[in-house]
């Protein structure tokens, strides 16, 4: 380490998208190295919509590890915190900047601290993956300022060990977590099936329904499942190893029918384990129910999987469309089931890709007062509008995995003083 000065600070940011399982992961073999019992896959959604972006720094002069999460300092004395951290420091590379007379030997990084600020574009705890998003950007961004050489892989057992699920942040489009053998947890990493080009017609509505903070935490809720659900252990035994195969085909061949039908019957299996718990787990609501009844009715009405749906850990619907047009026509249902209430505008209830609303011919408020039901409504019976029930709607699509922003812009952290900007 360089003599001459104890007042340098070197950062990294970098961004990470969160990613939403069309085959669920539910339930742990190791709760401290987060090893699951089956196998889950996952579409990486576009960063530009859904994602954490995290600056990391390191100096001589921070006297302990801190962390800020959207601006609230949070503690990092956690476990799993620790853990990544622990994994990092013990790949740390030697690094060395000439021009600014910094040398940090491998073993040195071991003495040194850092300051963490990271922020989510979207709902934290909310059912969105969002610690998905923010594991896997917390391990990237290290892994670049510590010049840690491993491979995506191997740094995806890392982010794993932060939250399950960030395993499958590390890359983008179509990804496999391998749930493994090993009891150290080596071979438990995500692999890519295929890239964010391969499938790129389809689009992603999400529907916000709450963004409060779940009332049962997935960790706590997986670990009452594997406990007490009896329907738990005959789903990761018998029915996902059939289910992985399928969906992996599925995937390659671009066959909506059997990507919708497999996504939508294991969501609504992994709800199932949750109420075959005990005490049984609620992640869904009415509105949540209302959302599956309006796919399925529209699903039976055409005879083939016009959408498919999914929902982790919580009230929120993933909706999948095979292209644009179905995806306006999905938006329109919609926003005519679930109008904006009277305190929001157009351009705050629907977000993301807003070329679909365009293409949906809604560029009003007024434009979705005026929307018919759909043919598959029932006949003679008035259709029942929900104004207000969903909080909002994000657009968009499969995407990359995890980049380094060079631009200083982007950092969250001030290069002055180690502080959040």
């Amino acid at each position: 380490m360089a003599a001459d000065s104890q007042k340098w600070i070197l950062m990294a940011t970098a961004r990470a998208p969160t990613n939403i399982a069309v085959i669920k992961y539910w339930g742990k073999r190791d709760e401290n190295l987060i090893l699951p019992i089956n196998d889950s896959i996952s579409i990486t959604l576009d960063p530009d919509h859904l994602s954490a972006t995290t600056t990391v720094a390191v100096s001589p002069s921070f006297e302990k590890d801190r962390m800020w999460l959207n601006g609230k300092e949070i503690p990092l004395s956690g476990g799993r915190y620790q853990n990544c951290l622990r994994e990092l420091r013990s790949r740390a590379g030697d690094f060395e900047d000439e021009r600014r007379g910094i040398q940090i030997k491998k073993e040195g990084w071991n003495k040194l601290h850092f300051h963490i600020a990271s922020y989510n574009n979207f709902p934290t705890a909310a059912g969105l993956a969002s610690s998905a998003a923010g594991f896997a950007c917390l391990v990237f961004s290290l892994a670049k300022l510590m010049n840690v050489k491993e491979e995506l892989g191997q740094l995806s057992a890392i982010a794993r060990q932060g939250s399950g699920s960030a395993c499958r942040s590390l890359y983008g489009g179509f990804v496999k977590w391998t749930m493994g053998n090993e009891m150290s947890g080596r071979d438990s990493i995500a692999v890519q099936l295929a890239n964010e080009t391969h499938w790129e017609d389809l689009i992603i509505i999400v529907a916000v329904v709450s963004s409060r903070q779940k009332e049962t935490s997935s960790t706590s809720g997986m670990r009452e499942s594997v406990e007490t659900s009896s329907l738990i252990q005959h789903r990761a035994k018998v029915v996902v190893p059939s289910r992985i195969l399928q969906m992996e085909e599925a995937i390659r061949n671009q066959n909506f029918s059997s990507f919708a039908r497999l996504t939508c019957a294991d969501s609504n299996q992994f709800h199932a384990v949750c109420l075959d718990t005990s005490p049984p787990i609620f992640y869904m609501n009415d509105t949540s129910h209302r959302i599956i009844n309006l796919v399925e009715r529209w699903n039976r009405h055409e005879e083939t999987p016009q959408v498919a749906y999914t929902f982790d850990a919580g009230p929120n619907a993933v909706l999948i469309a095979p292209n644009r047009k179905v995806a306006s026509s999905l938006l329109q249902r919609l926003l005519f089931y679930f109008p904006p209430g009277p305190d929001n505008e157009l351009h705050s209830y629907v977000l993301g890709d807003k070329t679909i609303l365009q293409e949906a011919g809604i560029e009003s408020l007024n434009h979705i007062e005026a929307l018919k039901p759909p043919p598959e409504a029932k006949d003679k019976v008035p259709a029942q509008r929900f104004a207000g029930d969903v909080s909002y709607f994000i657009c968009t699509r499969s995407g990359k995995g995890p980049e380094v922003l060079m631009e200083e812009e982007h950092a969250l952290i001030s290069s002055q003083t180690g502080l959040p900007n």
